[in-house]
C-alpha cells in the first residue's frame, strides 16, 4: 500500500481464514499498536484449514518438511518446536513430513493463542460467514456477508486461496472430497485429469477408501513429481543469475548449472532449492513472452522437480504405478460421452493414437492453471465483474502490484483492496506454499503497519 501522506490503517479485514489468512493475521497482530483491529472472515466451520489442510487422511502429508512450515517468517523453527513439544516428532527424526491435519491443528492452536491474548484488547474478531463482495467507501471498504450484514474497515486483504470448484472446461469432472464425490464400486476404473501432487492426493484418498480399480491419470506430459531427499541447497548470489533474459537462455544456463554441480556429486535437488530464494525475482524480471512460454512449455517440467513428494508417499505411488493400479498417460482427453458412467477418448502425445475406455468417475486434479475470471469465489468474481480488479496478463490470478495492491480494470492501483497467497501468482508465481506466503505476509504487515 502506498503510505505516503496517509495514516497507518487501524482496521483491516482479511477475507479468507485458511492458512494464508491466519498467517497474515498472525503477522499483523505482532504489532504493538493498541488501535489495530483485524477481522478474519472464513466461510468454513474451522479457521486455518482451507482446501489444503481440511483433510483428515493421515497419508496426506505436507510436501515441505517441518523445518520450512513455520507460520512466522522470522521464526522458521516455530512449527518444528511445536511438533517436538507435543511429542509428534523427535529430535533425531529429520526431515519430518507431518500430516496436513496436524498442520491444521498447529494453525488452529496458533490462532487460539492469539485470540486468547487479544481477548481483552478486542484487536481480533473472527467471523464465520461467507463474504460476497468488497466495496470501496469514502473512508475504507465494506465487505458484504451472506447473512445480510456487512463489515467495514480501512482496507481489505483477499486471502481466499485456491478455487474449490473444478476449472472451466473440465466437463464432467469433480473435485476429490466434494459433495459429488460419493461412494464408488471399489473395482471401478476412474479417470484423473492431471498427474501432479493433486493426483497423488486423489490416489491416497481412493486407496484409503479401499478402492482397488485402475486409476488412469492423464496430463500433457504424463510426468510424476519427484521425491524429496535430504540435502543442502547450493549457495547462489543474485549476481549469478541471468535475470531478464529470454526463457531459452535461462533454461540453458540452469541446465548447465545442474550439470556442473552433478559432476561435483551434488544432487539436482540442491540446485533447484538453491534457486528458490530468487524464484519470484526471476519471474518478475522475465519479459511477458518468457512468462507465457514458461507456463505453456516449461512449467510441467519445473513442477515435478520443484514441487516434490515426501519420500514415503513417493514409494507408495511408485509401487502403485509398477503394479498397474495407476496408469500414467501423456496425452489429452478429446471426447467424453456420458451414459452409464463415462466413455472417454484419449489421444496419446507421442503416437497420436486414440484410445477409448469407460470410467465411472472423472476427478479434476489439474492444479492451478485456470482463468481467474471464471472462479467460483463470489468475492473475486464480484470484484472482476465490477471492474475493481482484473486478471493478470496470463490469467493465473488477480493483477496486483509488487506491494500486493489490487489493480482495477482501468489500471488504477487500489489503496484499499489488497491480496496475498495464490491469488497473486501472476505477479509472484511461486506463492502457493507456506515458506513463500509467510514472507509475503510479513512484508505486507510491515509495510501496512510500519
Amino acid at each position: 500500500m502506498r503510505m505516503t501522506g496517509r495514516a497507518t490503517p487501524s482496521s483491516i479485514i482479511i477475507v479468507g481464514g485458511g492458512a494464508s489468512g491466519v498467517v497474515l493475521a498472525a503477522h499483523l497482530l505482532k504489532s504493538p499498536n493498541p488501535d489495530l483491529r483485524v477481522s478474519l472472515i472464513e466461510k468454513r466451520p474451522h479457521f486455518g484449514q482451507g482446501m489444503a489442510y481440511s483433510t483428515l487422511l493421515s497419508a496426506h502429508v505436507l510436501n515441505v518438511s517441518a523445518a520450512g512450515m513455520s507460520a512466522y517468517a522470522d521464526d522458521p523453527g516455530n512449527f518444528s518446536r511445536w511438533l517436538l513439544e507435543r511429542g509428534l516428532a523427535t529430535p533425531e527424526q529429520a526431515p519430518v513430513y507431518a500430516s496436513r491435519s496436524v498442520y491444521a491443528r498447529y494453525l488452529k492452536e496458533l490462532l487460539d493463542e492469539i485470540e486468547a491474548r487479544e481477548q481483552q484488547t478486542g484487536r481480533l474478531r473472527l467471523i464465520r460467514e461467507e463474504s460476497l463482495s468488497i466495496s470501496p467507501t469514502a473512508s475504507g471498504v465494506e465487505v458484504a456477508l451472506a447473512n445480510g450484514t456487512s463489515v467495514v474497515a480501512h482496507l481489505a486483504v483477499l486471502a481466499t486461496g485456491h478455487d474449490e470448484e473444478p476449472g472451466a472446461g473440465q466437463g464432467h469432472a469433480i473435485r476429490m472430497g466434494s459433495e459429488a464425490d460419493t461412494a464408488l464400486d471399489p473395482e471401478a476404473r476412474v479417470l484423473v485429469l492431471g498427474t501432479g501432487l493433486s493426483m497423488v492426493d486423489a490416489f491416497l484418498s481412493l486407496e484409503q477408501r479401499g478402492h482397488r480399480g485402475e486409476i488412469v491419470a492423464v496430463s500433457r506430459r504424463g510426468l510424476l513429481p519427484s521425491p524429496h531427499r535430504k540435502g543442502n541447497p547450493i549457495k547462489l548470489d543474485v549476481a549469478d543469475i541471468p535475470l531478464g533474459t529470454q526463457l531459452s537462455y535461462f533454461v540453458g544456463w540452469f541446465r548447465d548449472l545442474i550439470r556442473e554441480n552433478q559432476k561435483a556429486g551434488i544432487d539436482w535437488r540442491d540446485v533447484v532449492d538453491g534457486l528458490r530464494p530468487f524464484n519470484q525475482k526471476i519471474w518478475q524480471n522475465w519479459p511477458s513472452s518468457a512468462k507465457r512460454r514458461f507456463v505453456e512449455h516449461t512449467k510441467a517440467w519445473w513442477d515435478i522437480h520443484r514441487h516434490r513428494m515426501a519420500p514415503e508417499v513417493y514409494a507408495r505411488v511408485a509401487e502403485a504405478v509398477q503394479a498397474g493400479r495407476i496408469r500414467l498417460v501423456a496425452g489429452r482427453v478429446v471426447d467424453i460421452a456420458a451414459g452409464d458412467g463415462f466413455s472417454v477418448q484419449v489421444q496419446s502425445r507421442h503416437t497420436q493414437q486414440l484410445e477409448r475406455f469407460g470410467v465411472v468417475r472423472i476427478y479434476d486434479c489439474t492444479g492451478i492453471a485456470r482463468d481467474i475470471s471464471t472462479t467460483s469465489n463470489s468475492v473475486v468474481r464480484s470484484l472482476v465483474g465490477r471492474g475493481l480488479a482484473r486478471p493478470d496478463p496470463l490469467r493465473l490470478g488477480l493483477d496486483v502490484t509488487a506491494n500486493c495492491e489490487v489493480i482495477a480494470s482501468d489500471g488504477t492501483v487500489s489503496a484499499k483492496i489488497l491480496a496475498v497467497g495464490p491469488l497473486t501468482r501472476g505477479t509472484f508465481f511461486e506463492i502457493d506454499a507456506i515458506p513463500d506466503i509467510r514472507v509475503q505476509c510479513a512484508r505486507l504487515s510491515k509495510r501496512l503497519l510500519g
